[in-house]
């Protein structure tokens, strides 16, 4: 009984250390609102969740083209917000996010891997929109790794922003 205790114990301190660590990134690390587009996921995860594919602004990729090869690259990357934009900044280093392009790609490309943002059961879907109408996330930028989810909004032809109730 007494072993059981300490396991459970120690399963408990795991996940709230970890709730912990995004609390405090919350808090402590930068936000930004990105434009982002959903996608049809092909996960083997169950669930209901939202696959956004997160465009960066990597003006160096402009200088670093060579203009008569078209190959495919990709580099670690760290990620900062300017403008309602990610952008991302070379990185020799890994630090757990990367894009992949052609060598002709422009300056905005994607993240390699999705962010993935978890909807509650019986909400309405967010990425279903209507015509002229963006889906926005706004998102915390850690140290190391993905932008993390935090909430979602609609923005329509207007400009108005409607935050999008999961709830």
């Amino acid at each position: 009984m007494k072993k059981s205790l300490v396991v459970a114990l120690i399963h408990v301190l795991i996940v709230l250390s970890l709730g912990g660590k995004l609390l405090y990134d919350r808090a402590t690390r930068p936000r930004v609102w990105i434009k982002v587009a959903s996608y049809d996921p092909s996960l083997p995860i169950r669930g209901r969740y939202l696959a956004l594919s997160v465009p960066v602004r990597a003006a160096w990729l402009k200088d670093s083209k060579n203009p008569s090869a078209a190959f495919y690259r990709y580099n670690w990357v760290t990620l900062t917000g300017e403008n309602h934009e990610l952008v991302a900044a070379r990185s020799d280093v890994d630090t757990g996010v990367t894009i992949q392009y052609w060598a002709t790609s422009g300056d905005h490309v994607n993240l390699s891997e999705p962010v993935l943002f978890f909807l509650p059961e019986h909400a309405r879907d967010p990425s279903w929109l209507k015509s002229h109408e963006e889906l926005w996330a706004e998102v915390t930028l850690p140290r190391k790794g993905p932008p993390r989810p935090i909430q979602l909004a609609v923005k329509n032809a207007q400009g108005e922003w409607q935050p999008v109730e999961l709830r």
